[in-house]
């Protein structure tokens, strides 16, 4: 395993949790516990992306490599294309994109992803994805949800309920058989892809879903997905998410 680079990007602003990467978890900012938990995993390097010198200074107090990048990056996938250029990675560089609000990431995971990538030399992308369990989560449009081909390779990805059950959409208890499949946020690139993602034309299924990862598949690039077989720990977007990973961390 190893030979990838884990990228965490970090900005400060956040309309709904104020400080983000700084909240206090188990004695920890939020970017750091991310950042230790990634650097268990078999990259050869973390490396947190922040736009703020706050963060920068939070990382170097705890022994994290961290490098500035722009405040005025309109979405993560610029600050990683900024990163990848400052840290001279290109070509078939493997970077794993671990999310800086997702304190219980599991190592394994992330190397799994990165494991997906390197098996499949035809797709410039990876991303996970598990079984969804419940009914109402696969007709939740906040849940991201992903089908696949035989090979593994996404067909697409939607906040609708995919596939869409014809026969059984009336049953309001059953799912279909396969379980439909929830796509979990954390992606490995090809660090050349993700260096000119940023500047590939957004796709018109892009804007409407507001997921961009379809831009990807617009432009004709293949995205392999590995399915885990159980949902990963809860991210960080609200003050009751903080609460929630926070009783985790202290429940052991």
């Amino acid at each position: 395993m190893g030979g990838f680079t884990v990228l965490i990007p970090a900005r400060m602003a956040s309309s709904r949790l104020p400080d983000k990467p700084l909240a206090d978890i188990a004695g920890l900012p939020m970017v750091v516990r991310v950042a230790q938990r990634a650097a268990l995993s078999s990259a050869t390097r973390c490396v947190v992306a922040a736009d703020d010198e706050r963060i920068l200074r939070a990382c170097e107090r705890h022994g994290v490599a961290a490098i500035p990048t722009r405040a005025d990056h309109p979405s993560g996938s610029d600050r990683l294309a900024e990163a990848c250029a400052q840290l001279g990675l290109d070509g078939d560089d493997l970077v794993v994109n671990v999310q800086g609000d997702e304190p219980l990431i599991e190592p394994a995971l992330i190397d799994a992803v990165a494991d997906t990538l390197r098996q499949h030399p035809g797709c410039a992308m990876s991303t996970a994805a598990h079984a969804i369990a419940q009914r109402e989560d696969w007709l939740n449009p906040n849940v991201v949800k992903v089908v696949l081909d035989r090979a593994g390779i996404a067909h697409y990805f939607s906040r609708a309920p995919i596939p869409w059950w014809r026969d059984g959409m009336e049953r309001s208890d059953t799912l279909p058989d396969p379980a439909p499949l929830r796509h979990v946020g954390i992606y490995a690139y090809r660090a050349a892809f993700l260096r000119r993602f940023p500047s590939l034309e957004p796709a018109p299924t892009e804007r409407l879903e507001s997921l961009e990862q379809l831009r990807a598949l617009w432009h004709g690039e293949r995205i392999a997905v590995y399915v885990t077989s159980h949902a990963p720990g809860p991210g960080v977007d609200t003050p009751q998410d903080l609460a929630r990973v926070r009783a985790l961390l202290a429940a052991g």
